[in-house]
């Protein structure tokens, strides 16, 4: 029977009844995101912000960002990459690396002399907060605005999933006002609809403001730095306006439409206000990095438009219902599911690999950790959606001449993606960032993928040469030694707390190389070539992952095995496949070691599903369920969906999102190596789950 799957995503409607400052809710399109706060816009812009929450107290911000928009400070020493880089020692001789890079720094700490190039270059570019679009609500006409959303009453808010659209009511000084908000699934514009008396009276108007940019960690704006940025009008009329924004050599527009208004000017230059003396008032807001915009945008066609396109995404690929289980933990991991299905297409399927945060915070200035693409996005194929993965694997074309420059410079064959960048593929300084290799089989694995999921072999030819190059710099990055090959320092694992000078082979890394590398010669084979005999040497010769009482270590070296952070040792046949490197019963050994003795407070949101993912290729179901819902505070997701991190540090953690649904679709969809369905969850009693639509894993 097929699944109603309507009823499965609208069961889990986000409805708030009170201002919740951890819980704002977000429309967008992956390439464009509005967060608004329980009035349906960004009113209480302040309340919001983390820099201003009370000890203890847990805020997300409201901003709206976009892929396309970012922003550099002035560079007057013009600091370039070569000025943060010290040398290693390594079998190439002298590499050198960009580690000078203090993190007191990103916490808006003064770097000392010698990090200043670093600084620079960790912070910038940074993603842009576009504009706040909220409302000024006066008790009087002579009264100042709110600030704070305690003088709401009766809020309800309803984030309707079917149709990506936010309905939020609530009563000011006796009168009910009420807001509709929805994005439009293809352009960089918000649209609202507001209905309230007090619009007519004067004592509610729409509010717009402009800030400059942020360099600091989360901190999305800037809004003491009036002289160092450009609001200015270019044109006005009854129907709407246009607004050029200058931000040092960083240019936007942001269009205004709306049905009956005037916009005035303000003390402040970047803050406008739009008034009405109608009962409602509507408005589209279109945001662009060339100066187009939507002329005549109307909201009725921004909500047609946002519904047929979540109607469409929602009836695509798979679904799965757990109404008919009775493991009283079923209710809430479908709830999980279906928000981290909507999360993630709204943060983590557009032209770029997303940020940790997605398009709702700044962390680490907005830049995407290219290690983090695979657990927000890889998901996207085995749940039937490819293309929402395929577009942002363009970049890493636009980006291939640097990567190769990287891997030429350090002695290297091939290309060696960075791991923490912006638009422009820059690695950024730091002590850990530019000694990660994990992210470098990501994209082979992001292939065979797509490849799986392309009936006409097309992917084949246009990935050809991201796989190629990847492979050639795997191939040489491995060193000889003893009869087999390597991974050596300067080296810092997934599990990041291990030493760069000494950390030797670690477990997960080692059958992700071989792994990738087999992938390389499938993709040689695929287009008619032989298998590559350098690789399949390397793979031949590589070493298998260290192993002390029965049990896998983490690396090959003192202290072997540290138990915090990421477990990432459970990776290697988990994440990964099977391959000659792991064996089935030392790993299962070692999963009942990990999960025995781990400081889970210290895990993060993707390491749960990748224990559940684990224990799913070893035919544990049982573990895998009791792994994705342990109790733990960084396995939570809040009222929004959202997976919290470290309090305010990082309130929204789309990787755990995407681990989850990366893990489900592997415990319903199986994997090549398994004939069972569902293998990762038990079989009859309490977990009779009815699913469909699923791709298998490798």
């Amino acid at each position: 029977m097929a699944i109603d799957r309507r009823a499965v995503v609208e069961r889990h409607d986000v409805v708030l009844t009170a201002p919740n400052p951890q819980a704002p809710l977000t429309v967008g399109n992956g390439d464009f995101a509005c967060t608004v706060d329980v009035t349906g816009m960004q009113t209480f812009t302040e309340h919001q912000d983390p820099t201003h929450a009370q000890p203890g107290q847990l805020v997300t911000n409201t901003c709206t960002q976009s892929t396309w928009g970012w922003h550099e400070m002035p560079n007057p020493e013009g600091y370039t990459l070569a000025d943060a880089m010290s040398p290693y020692a390594t079998a190439r001789g002298d590499v050198d690396y960009p580690d000078k890079f203090d993190l007191a720094t990103m916490l808006g700490a003064e770097p000392e002399p010698e990090m200043l190039p670093g600084a620079w270059l960790h912070m910038n570019p940074h993603r842009l907060d576009l504009g706040r679009v909220g409302l000024l609500l006066r008790a009087g006409d002579e009264d100042t605005p709110e600030t704070d959303p305690a003088v709401l009453t009766n809020c309800c808010q309803r984030l309707h999933l079917w149709s990506g659209t936010i309905q939020s009511t609530f009563w000011y000084a006796g009168v009910q006002v009420a807001v509709t908000t929805a994005a439009h699934p293809e352009r960089s514009q918000v649209a609202f609809r507001i209905e309230a008396p007090l619009l007519a009276s004067g004592r509610l108007e729409v509010a717009i403001a402009f800030p400059y940019a942020s360099a600091t960690f989360m901190k999305t704006s800037d809004w003491d730095a009036a002289e160092r940025h450009t609001t200015t009008v270019v044109h006005h009329d009854a129907d709407g306006a246009r607004i050029r924004r200058m931000l040092d050599a960083t240019t936007y527009t942001v269009a205004l439409s709306w049905d009956h208004g005037t916009l005035g000017a303000t003390e402040d230059p970047h803050r406008f206000r739009l008034s009405t003396d109608a009962d409602h008032l509507d408005l589209v807001v279109t945001y662009s990095a060339g100066g187009e915009y939507a002329p005549g945008a109307t909201v009725d066609a921004v909500l047609d438009a946002a519904a047929r396109s979540w109607e469409e995404f929602w009836q695509s690929g798979a679904a799965v219902d757990f109404a008919r289980c009775t493991d009283p933990r079923a209710g809430e991991l479908e709830r999980r599911v279906v928000l981290s299905q909507y999360l993630t297409a709204v943060n983590c399927a557009g032209r770029m690999p997303p940020q940790e945060t997605g398009l709702m915070a700044n962390s680490w200035a907005g830049k995407f950790h290219l290690e983090m693409h695979w657990w927000h996005a890889a998901h996207f194929v085995t749940w039937g959606r490819p293309e929402l993965l395929r577009r942002s694997l363009d970049w890493y074309k636009s980006i291939l001449p640097s990567a190769k420059g990287t891997a030429r410079k350090q002695g290297y064959d091939g290309a060696r993606w960075p791991k923490q960048v912006g638009p422009d593929g820059r690695e950024s300084p730091g002590d850990i960032g530019p000694f990660l290799v994990w992210q470098q089989p990501h994209l082979l694995y992001f292939a065979e993928l797509l490849c799986r999921d392309d009936p006409s072999g097309a992917v084949v030819t246009e990935l050809a040469e991201l796989v190629h190059e990847t492979a050639r710099f795997m191939a040489s990055f491995v060193e000889q030694r003893d009869g087999r090959y390597h991974l050596l320092p300067p080296l810092i694992p997934a599990q990041e707390f291990y030493d760069r000078w000494t950390t030797e082979d670690p477990t997960f890394e080692l059958a992700y190389w071989w792994w990738g590398l087999e992938i390389a010669q499938r993709w040689r084979e695929r287009q008619g070539s032989q298998r590559d005999p350098t690789w399949t040497a390397v793979q031949a010769l590589l070493a298998h992952p260290h192993q002390r009482d029965g049990v896998y270590t983490a690396i090959a070296t003192d202290p072997y095995l540290r138990r915090d952070d990421h477990p990432a040792l459970l990776g290697a046949l988990g994440v990964v496949p099977a391959t000659p490197l792991v064996d089935a019963d030392l790993m299962r050994s070692t999963l009942v070691d990990v999960l025995a003795d781990w400081n889970w407070d210290s895990a993060w949101g993707w390491d749960f599903p990748m224990v559940a993912m684990c224990a799913t290729r070893l035919g544990d179901p049982n573990t895998a369920v009791n792994a994705l819902l342990m109790d733990l505070p960084k396995n939570a997701y809040l009222a929004n969906g959202h997976n919290a991190q470290m309090g305010n540090f990082l309130p929204v953690y789309l990787p755990g999102n995407g681990g989850l649904l990366a893990a489900v679709s592997l415990m319903l969809g199986g994997s090549d190596d398994t004939d069972r369905p569902a293998p990762g969850f038990p079989s009859g009693g309490t977990w009779d789950v009815d699913y469909e639509g699923f791709r298998r894993w490798p």
